[in-house]
């Protein structure tokens, strides 16, 4: 997809634009002519009506070209928020149909960039492309037409020092625009670094970091400041180079122009106008060269945006989906499943085959790396198996429409995320037309009503960004309480329960046993104590599971288990 796409549907506007402009260009030619005339006509001769006359012209021509400059500006600046807007809705589209994979491609901080700065520069720049480089090139060529017709032989002046003007229009284009290329890449590191900052304020604090982490962000700053410097700097040499080449050139026009006004070949009016009209050239000239630096920096833009676009999602609904049979309601079945992150060395998960059924607990322990989380990632489809296969109700996940799979998963992710909002609307995210009542009955179940009662709003309580104004229990079990309004048939639990003390874990865990009879649960857990009930342990280690059984059968039998029980114990 291609940024012209998104400026098609404004083609008539653009028409309209260049029509305006070009009203406004003719009245900005015009205007030197009417001077002319009443310098030598009116004010040479005394003729007062004369000058009235032709004065209240100009002012009309005036009144018309800020008329035609207005139109043009509003409908410019429409057009360019207008292509901004529907940019940044596309990319919002486009990023949250991608898997776990195209986002750790590309980069959270990145795509923000992307998102945010990159498209107020390609707004910026379709702005100034519809008043500038709509205007410029017809005010250049018709001062050029309009300076020649004053005076054939002044207009020599202007071809003398067009090269000095080339000269100093190349050497910025040479050094600028490399420059504005890389201070996006400078703008995304230092975004990186803040993001970095911002989410991990408490860890840099507990390691007393601050020192170190504000010479990072420092010294990112002060690079992409050098850089925006450099930029600007030799941007900077841009104007006062053209206004000292149009005092040049002023000045040589009135030199010369004095021996012809003497033998009478030349009148003062017809010189004035030819100053307006070098004056006009070399304002085109200026607003070309600005266009030419932004133009590469915007196409720089384009590219990153692009580049998201191009980005494909791996993970993508059959054509003809199957529909699960429901007799089974829930039953998952691993079948010599493997599965690697991109550019890793090793399967996160090796040959793994299961089946939970439902009304049954299965949990998954191991130790750190064995490779839980990621076998738990691939029931949603966060990541597609790389061999092997994975069977909801007797269908392959892969032939399953995405969000039909997810509608049959309630999932409490390892790394809890609450939305700013009431207390209501995060439970909500498992429910949208979830009742009053449903949503007590869940926060019940997880135990979450004890402390939302206790507060001054109770359940329209707002929570703050990131959840800071509630503690990592309590995240933890509003995020049970989003899992259990669902009533999914398939719970997945990613070590759920870690933040919980050992009274609050069992009290949630036998609530859960009666909400979850007829269901299919998976728990992901550290803590023996969290799983020991469970119908099947599978016991992991470096991807592959290694034990299967009961608490009691692998505390017999598998060496694995009996580590991480007497780790525990």
């Amino acid at each position: 997809m291609l940024i012209r796409d998104f400026i098609k549907p404004f083609w008539f506007i653009i028409i309209v634009i260049i029509a305006l402009t070009f009203g406004q260009v003719i009245a900005d030619l015009l205007l030197p002519n009417y001077m002319a005339d009443i310098v030598d006509d009116g004010i040479a001769k005394g003729n007062t009506s004369m000058i009235l006359r032709t004065g209240g012209i100009m002012l009309v021509i005036a009144f018309i070209g800020i008329a035609c400059a207005m139109a043009a500006g509003f409908f410019a600046s429409r057009t360019a928020l207008s292509v901004g807007r529907d940019l940044r809705k596309a990319i919002f589209n486009h990023v949250t149909r991608f898997s776990l994979a195209e986002f750790d491609k590309v980069g959270t901080s990145s795509l923000i960039t992307r998102t945010t700065n990159d498209i107020q520069q390609i707004q910026q720049t379709t702005f100034m492309v519809l008043r500038m480089m709509m205007r410029a090139p017809i005010m250049c060529i018709g001062g050029i037409i309009m300076a020649v017709q004053k005076d054939g032989n002044l207009s020599l002046l202007l071809l003398a020092i067009l090269p000095f003007i080339g000269g100093v229009i190349y050497l910025i284009m040479v050094k600028a625009v490399p420059l504005f290329r890389v201070v996006q890449q400078k703008i995304d590191r230092l975004n990186l670094v803040l993001r970095e900052n911002l989410v991990g304020i408490r860890i840099i604090r507990a390691f007393s970091r601050l020192g170190f982490e504000r010479k990072r962000f420092e010294a990112a700053n002060e690079d992409l400041t050098h850089t925006s410097i450099s930029a600007n700097r030799i941007m900077a040499f841009l104007n006062p180079s053209m206004n000292l080449c149009m005092n040049i050139l002023t000045i040589a026009i009135i030199y010369f122009a004095s021996f012809r006004i003497d033998k009478g070949d030349l009148m003062v009016g017809n010189m004035m106008a030819f100053i307006q009209y070098a004056t006009q050239i070399f304002m085109s000239l200026t607003m070309i060269t600005m266009l030419f630096v932004m133009l590469p920096r915007a196409f720089a833009s384009a590219e990153r945006i692009r580049e998201v676009f191009d980005l494909k999602a791996d993970i993508t609904d059959p054509e003809h989906s199957e529909k699960p049979d429901l007799k089974q309601r829930g039953t998952i079945r691993f079948d010599h499943v493997s599965f690697r992150f991109e550019q890793a060395e090793n399967c996160a998960v090796q040959d793994v085959s299961f089946t939970a059924r439902p009304g049954e607990t299965v949990a998954i322990i191991g130790g750190t790396g064995a490779g839980k989380s990621a076998l738990l990632n691939l029931i949603p489809r966060y990541y597609d198996v790389e061999d092997g296969s994975i069977e909801i109700d007797g269908v392959d996940i892969r032939q399953m429409k995405q969000h039909e799979l997810r509608e049959l998963i309630g999932l409490v992710p390892q790394k809890i995320t609450v939305f700013s909002g009431t207390v209501n609307e995060n439970i909500r995210m498992g429910k949208q037309d979830a009742t009053e009542e449903e949503i007590i009955q869940a926060c019940q179940i997880a135990m979450a009503d004890e402390f939302i009662e206790a507060l001054p709003l109770k359940y329209h309580t707002e929570v703050a960004q990131g959840g800071t104004n509630f503690s990592g229990g309590q995240k933890q079990r509003l995020s049970i309480a989003r899992a259990v309004v669902r009533k999914p048939q398939i719970y997945l639990f990613d070590d759920s329960f870690s933040a919980l003390d050992f009274k609050t874990d069992a009290q949630v865990r036998t609530a859960l046993e009666t909400q979850t009879k007829q269901a299919t649960v998976i728990i992901v857990a550290q803590r023996v104590t969290s799983i020991q009930q469970a119908d099947k342990i599978l016991v992991m280690d470096n991807g592959k599971i290694v034990g299967e059984g009961t608490h009691d059968e692998l505390l017999q039998s598998n060496e694995v288990y009996q580590e991480i029980v007497a780790s525990q114990t």
